[in-house]
């Protein structure tokens, strides 16, 4: 007989159609997790059970559900109460969301339909999924929201907060943007500083980013940008060992100017490399690339 295998995590990556589930399950492929794409729910338990029985040394799993596992909803529920209830493996959820409009969009770019829409419409397939998805996204301990987000800055997250060996390690991710585009929505701490002294108002800094040299000096060189660096310091470092006693996996910062391309970018380079002796740290743009003229 094999020696019993010792399934210790297992990552199910769901949320909704066109929100970035291929570009996680690659993520988690290179991650070294055993993946499997279009796992039906209910196959779940029989599937972690042959785990169990396999001389194959696996450890991690990650496996996409979505609307392809035929009887998903009601399933996938249901699977995971049986997963708990005999004590399988250790279960995390991935919930991948993103904006109506956003899932709109990509499905207008690839031309393909939404497996829930009857009548042609993703608006109305997007809908009806919401509602559906609504008690899987209440038990997600992960919920990413990829409106704003690239392929590469999924991955990235992703890499971050699941490349130590506990899954439930803390990470922070600190995000730039700009107000004019709207709020981030996933943000746990939100910090206007349109209050900065403004690089756009200098011509030859116009065009530039808080990634250039000219325009984190400018911005770094007031007492007023020094002195809020020096308070949310105080704060970031009281608040971050205090999230993790609480057992949060993640912190998301978010800086806001007016365009996102300066003042905000500045501020989440330089938190984003100092706060990375506390937690694993991720930076994210989310505005950088939009201006325009």
């Amino acid at each position: 007989m094999p020696s019993p295998q010792s399934v210790n995590e297992l990552i199910i990556i769901t949320g909704m159609s066109g929100a970035g589930k291929s570009v996680a399950i690659r993520s988690f492929e290179d991650l070294g997790y055993y993946c499997i794409d279009n796992l039906p729910p209910a196959l779940l338990p029989t599937f972690l059970n042959l785990m169990k029985e396999s001389k194959k040394e696996i450890s991690r799993i990650a496996a996409v559900m979505d609307l392809r596992g035929g009887d998903f909803f009601s399933s996938l529920i249901e699977a995971l109460d049986r997963i708990e209830r005999e004590d399988l493996v250790a279960t995390k959820i991935l919930f991948l969301d993103a904006d109506d409009e956003t899932l709109v969009s990509r499905y207008k770019e690839t031309r393909r339909s939404h497996p829930l829409s009857e009548n042609g419409l993703p608006l109305t397939g997007i809908h009806h999924e919401r509602e559906l998805l609504a008690d899987v996204k209440e038990r997600a301990q992960y919920i990413y929201n990829t409106s704003s987000m690239k392929p590469r800055e999924l991955r990235q997250r992703i890499i971050a907060q699941f490349s130590g060996v506990d899954s439930r390690k803390f990470t922070v991710n600190v995000m730039s943007f700009g107000f004019k585009y709207g709020m981030p929505i996933d943000a746990d701490l939100v910090f206007d500083i349109r209050f900065l002294p403004n690089p756009y108002y200098i011509e030859e800094l116009r065009p530039k980013t808080g990634l250039d040299e000219e325009v984190s000096s400018y911005v770094l060189k007031y007492e007023e940008t020094n002195t809020l660096i020096e308070k949310l310091m105080d704060l970031f470092e009281f608040m971050i060992p205090l999230y993790k006693k609480e057992g949060k996996t993640q912190l998301i910062i978010a800086f806001g100017c007016t365009g996102g391309q300066h003042r905000s970018v500045t501020l989440a380079e330089y938190f984003g490399s100092h706060l990375d002796q506390h937690a694993p740290t991720v930076i994210t743009h989310r505005d950088i690339a939009k201006r325009k003229g």
